[in-house]
């Protein structure tokens, strides 16, 4: 079997959150420390979309930026076609940043309104040297654009000049100008409209297939993630508590917070049944729970779950982190 594109190995992150050394030696306050990523592990397979889901806070931003290179971890590892993003020193880092992109949320804060469009689409083609002569490079901008449903004429507009759905189009195709094979999606579609979402979505399920693209995509969609997703990873404060493919993980889900999540979403075939409520709030990530971090919130906790954090097993086609799975009690 081929080896997977990505790997992420125990990734961590922890925040310094103290207050100012003043402050601190005064109050005779502790330093404070946020852990918004706890030994996550997953890997994507080439051509694959893998779907990140979990309530906000949970630390699915997080990883992705740390996957790409803009936050350092604390720990762990991030090794993308064999080369580490995380290492130091590594031969070969420049080339590997050129394969990696990334897809930000709100389209009008990731393009910089005081470029015009060309400007914006073209600037990755001349940092990486992938096009020489102004001809080269304006047919290079034109195509990309023509390739994400726009007309290279937009290229003379600024961002403020298109709408939502034309400005997240306009981030995917600066996305593809350096040719990449991995796309990070951090919700590409959450500040957009309904109508407009399933255009960007198919546009890029299009693309993918057209140019052979690997994605993660976080979102708190779960419609999207299973319209999008092969595989979905679920996070809950700073961990991955279940990984499972995507038809699996909506018909069968294992953990009590994939069922809760899954239990909550309106279904058009459900004949007035009472849906499911999300209980309770995610623990403050300053002061989170002893053991398994989602007992507070769980039906099926015991005392184990309140003393002893459980670890990823084997369950079917699924790895799931939940002692009540496990123990055969759910």
């Amino acid at each position: 079997m081929n080896a997977p594109l990505v790997q992420v190995d125990n990734l961590s992150r922890v925040f310094d959150v103290s207050r100012g050394w003043l402050d601190r030696t005064i109050q005779r306050l502790p330093r404070q420390y946020l852990v918004a990523a706890a030994n996550v592990s997953f890997a994507i397979d080439r051509k694959e979309t893998f779907g990140l889901v979990g309530e906000s806070g949970s630390g699915k931003s997080t990883i992705a930026r740390m996957m790409v290179g803009l936050i350092p971890p604390s720990g762990g590892n991030v090794v993308i076609d064999g080369l580490s993003m995380t290492a130091r020193v590594q031969s070969g880092r420049e080339k590997l940043r050129r394969r990696i992109q990334m897809v930000f949320q709100d389209p009008y804060a990731s393009l910089d309104p005081r470029w015009r469009v060309f400007d914006i689409i073209a600037e990755p083609i001349r940092a990486f040297g992938l096009c020489e002569g102004r001809a080269a490079i304006e047919a290079r901008v034109g195509e990309l654009l023509r390739l994400v449903g726009l007309d290279p004429v937009d290229g003379y507009n600024y961002p403020h000049e298109f709408s939502g759905g034309q400005r997240q189009r306009i981030a995917i195709a600066r996305a593809l100008a350096s040719q990449p094979e991995f796309i990070v999606c951090d919700e590409p579609t959450s500040a957009l409209d309904v109508s407009v979402q399933a255009q960007v979505l198919n546009l890029m399920r299009d693309l993918q297939d057209r140019l052979g693209l690997t994605y993660l995509l976080i979102s708190h969609n779960l419609a999207v993630v299973r319209h999008m997703a092969n595989r979905v990873g679920v996070m809950y404060l700073g961990r991955i508590v279940e990984i499972a493919p995507a038809n699996t993980l909506f018909t069968n889900p294992r953990h009590p917070y994939t069922r809760m999540l899954l239990d909550a979403v309106p279904q058009l075939d459900a004949n007035g049944a009472r849906r499911g409520q999300v209980v309770g709030e995610i623990p403050n990530p300053l002061n989170p729970p002893k053991g398994c971090p989602f007992h507070p919130r769980c039906p099926h906790a015991n005392e184990r779950c309140r003393v002893e954090p459980p670890r990823m097993i084997a369950a079917g086609v699924a790895t799931v982190a939940c002692h009540a799975v496990e123990e055969g009690r759910i």
